[in-house]
């Protein structure tokens, strides 16, 4: 922690201290999918009916996807889960081969993996008192999950350190976040970090909107700093990454898409069927396999609510093997995925190590 941050928490009156310690008493627990087996309570909603037997269907998509050798999954992540008990889960997807690619919001990679990656927690609200009194005590709110502020401005302030120093150029997002999975792993306090297995295992993430995170405060730092000293300073290059994306898909083929959430990760990905056909790619094919799980109103015309069919419309989406799940994704994302990995097609899966096609 800096001395800043110290002196903020030092000059609290102790009453205050006592309050903050109460609020943020009980960690978030992120859920074990190799604890228990979903395939049972999975093979009995699929013989249900409305979202049950959706998520029925959506789970044999995805092992559909993981029983096809040709085909690379992205792991398309918006929303909070993460912080809400999820980040172990998606961990172990990339430990087990059962991704090859993720795109991703910043305030998933950034706020909460990295996040706790160096050593912090998110936690239960178990109460949740006037607003104003949560920003006295410098604690942040996601529904009923709290966040630390004085631990969030150390995420800041170490991805400032980590930028100065990288040499100063222009980095996708895709590069700096595997800088920041190679600074955990040599720093870093939780093996169970998405970023530190996806550098191990070269599997790349993309941010499209990476600096609309805790990322986005330690660059702008970096970059006042550097021009007030006359010194040339990184940037991140959103240009890059659209077209490192859409390289890998040109190179994959067979594509297919575990969606939680929609917003700038879920465009992103699909857009790379279209930017693929922009660059001379006519024959790139659509993505073959498409699983969104969404709250999203169908009605506002919004990205995150647009279903797959829809997306077909625009060539993106193959319309033969999708499922929308209209379902909160942390009640039924920990049942799709202990069910795909007790059925383990994930065993024998070709390692595709998208990550090496930049280094």
């Amino acid at each position: 922690m800096t001395d800043t941050l110290v002196k903020t928490a030092a000059a609290q009156p102790a009453d205050t201290s006592n309050r903050k310690a109460e609020l943020l008493s009980t960690t978030v627990q992120h859920i074990d999918i190799t604890s228990f087996d979903a395939r049972p309570i999975v093979d009995a909603m699929k013989k249900m009916s409305f979202t049950s037997r959706d998520l029925g269907r959506a789970t044999e998509i995805y092992n559909q996807m993981l029983g096809d050798r040709d085909c690379t999954i992205f792991l398309v992540i918006a929303g909070s889960t993460s912080a809400g008990g999820c980040m172990d889960l998606y961990a172990e997807l990339v430990r087990n081969n059962m991704v090859d690619g993720i795109v991703a919001t910043g305030a998933t990679i950034v706020d909460m993996d990295f996040f706790e990656g160096l050593g912090h927690k998110h936690y239960q609200a178990l109460e949740v008192p006037d607003d104003d009194t949560l920003r006295s005590l410098y604690i942040d709110r996601i529904y009923d999950t709290y966040i630390d502020e004085e631990q969030l401005q150390d995420c800041d302030h170490t991805i400032g350190a980590l930028c100065e120093q990288l040499e100063p150029k222009a980095y996708s997002s895709r590069a700096f976040i595997r800088e920041m999975g190679k600074y955990l792993v040599e720093h870093g306090k939780k093996e169970n970090s998405l970023v530190k297995l996806a550098y191990e295992h070269d599997v790349p993430i993309f941010c499209p909107a990476f600096v609309d995170s805790s990322a986005g405060f330690g660059l702008v730092k970096h970059q006042v700093d550097r021009m007030k000293a006359g010194k040339p300073y990184l940037m991140i290059d959103a240009v890059a990454d659209f077209r490192e994306l859409t390289q890998i898909k040109i190179e994959a083929g067979t594509t297919g898409l575990l969606m939680i959430g929609g917003g700038v990760p879920k465009n992103f990905i699909q857009d790379t069927v279209v930017c693929a056909e922009i660059l001379g790619h006519e024959d790139v094919q659509v993505h073959k396999y498409a699983v969104q799980i969404t709250v999203a109103d169908v009605r506002d015309g919004a990205c995150s609510s647009s279903t797959l069919q829809e997306a077909a419309s625009w060539g993106k989406v193959n319309t033969g093997i999708e499922q929308m799940v209209f379902a909160e994704a942390g009640s039924v994302m920990p049942l799709l995925a202990s069910d795909a990995y007790h059925r383990g097609l994930w065993k024998d899966r070709p390692e595709r190590r998208w990550a090496k096609l930049f280094a």
